[in-house]
């Protein structure tokens, strides 16, 4: 009996659909539209300092590819209580202003 290694071959095909972090992914081009049209300040309150882009919706719902009315400038990190970005990230009163603001810019560019 022989029970060499015996792998099965890889496919030869790329994906057809993009995944959601491919879909998410900011692009320096977006994150550069965003951070102009912030005037390098908070879009929620205001704030100048360390801003981060954080999305708007959710990478899965996101159709093609994020654009700059997918995002917003906010103050972070994300991680730390009392930011912005921590507030839209953790918080449905949040993620409702998220939707919102994020349908402001849709409407706004149109």
């Amino acid at each position: 009996m022989d029970f060499g290694f015996n792998p099965s071959p890889k496919p030869s095909y790329r994906r057809r659909k993009p995944t959601s972090k491919m879909r998410g992914r900011i692009t320096p081009e977006v994150y550069n539209a965003a951070l102009e049209r912030s005037h390098g300040r908070c879009e929620r309150c205001g704030k100048v300092g360390e801003l981060q882009a954080a999305h708007l919706i959710r990478r899965w719902k996101i159709e093609g590819e994020t654009t700059a009315n997918d995002i917003a400038m906010l103050c972070g990190p994300s991680v730390n209580t009392g930011t912005c970005h921590n507030w839209v990230d953790y918080t449905a009163e949040g993620r409702e202003w998220a939707e919102e603001y994020r349908r402001k810019l849709y409407a706004k560019s149109e």
